[in-house]
């Protein structure tokens, strides 16, 4: 170990550094292992209050209820079709525009970029944009959710600037070889970007699965909602029934809010299973691209 790893200064730095990063997380977890454990008790121990984080009896009372339908198994089908085909089209999107802007001999690649970047300042308007989707006939399918926000403008240009970072002595060997442009996307520039994919498929996943204006704005059929509105209506329900002070009301007409926090609990647990299979790639990937080298 070097010299000044072993300074008093440089431990005192580390005790503190990872004294507050442990204080930070017990801040920030505590909240979620409240929910769980919510979702998990009994309505009678919900309805004493307080901090909540380990109730004394168990019951599966609330996902049973939650179960008992088909709305919100329905909706997290719905999410997780949204999510895989919209992050698949934003990929396969963001990839087709940042290749050829990434090549410095495409005509006007200048004025391209200049348009992509007052997308990132300046937007059509919400009411410009549903007559948009409404002219296609978007509305109240699930194309509207995924085709409207195919490309993010910022993950298009980082995603850019590390195609230009790829060595262009690979793409003339390839193109010795016969391979064209399409061929060279897929079999050396992809194959070679995987940690910037993963992170911006990450990126774009979680935005799918948090998808919740534009669908309240083009889904008119309820049975097409996904579980970010249906989990809405869960909590709007909820403080509806525990708001109402008008008469005396048994233990069990609190079943709402452990239903509440079941319901977050069942619509965050599979965006949260995506995370250890991309993790690998995150942290190199969200670095490459912004800054040269």
């Amino acid at each position: 170990m070097p010299q000044e790893d072993r300074s008093w200064g440089n431990r005192l730095f580390h005790t503190i550094n990872y004294s507050l990063l442990t204080l930070i997380s017990v801040i920030t977890i505590i909240p979620f292992i409240y929910i769980v454990m919510v979702s998990f008790a009994t309505p009678e121990e919900v309805v004493k209050g307080g901090l909540l984080l380990f109730p004394s009896q168990f019951t599966l009372g609330a996902y049973k209820y939650i179960f008992s339908t088909d709305t919100m198994l329905r909706s997290i089908l719905i999410s997780i079709y949204v999510t895989a085909l919209g992050t698949f089209i934003n990929l396969i999107m963001t990839s087709f525009t940042a290749y050829p802007l990434a090549r410095t001999n495409l005509r006007g690649r200048r004025t391209l970029m200049l348009m992509i970047l007052i997308t990132m300042l300046f937007s059509g308007g919400l009411i410009p944009t549903y007559f948009v989707v409404k002219a296609f006939g978007l509305i109240n399918t699930y194309w509207s959710l995924m085709i409207p926000t195919a490309i993010s403008a910022f993950n298009l240009i980082v995603l850019k600037n590390f195609f230009q970072q790829i060595p262009d002595g690979l793409e003339d060997s390839a193109k010795i070889d016969g391979c064209n442009d399409l061929g060279i996307l897929f079999r050396i520039i992809l194959p070679l970007s995987m940690p910037a994919m993963a992170t911006f498929g990450l990126f774009y996943a979680v935005s799918h699965w948090n998808t919740f204006f534009n669908a309240v704005m083009y889904i008119n059929d309820a049975e097409k909602f996904p579980v970010q509105v249906v989990l809405r209506q869960i909590v709007l329900l909820s403080q509806d029934q525990i708001g109402d002070t008008t008469t005396q009301q048994d233990p069990t007409d609190y079943l709402p809010q452990t239903i509440r926090m079941a319901s977050i609990v069942v619509a965050t647990i599979p965006i949260v299973m995506v995370y250890p299979f991309l993790q690998k790639h995150f942290a190199k990937g969200v670095l490459l691209g912004s800054v040269k080298g």
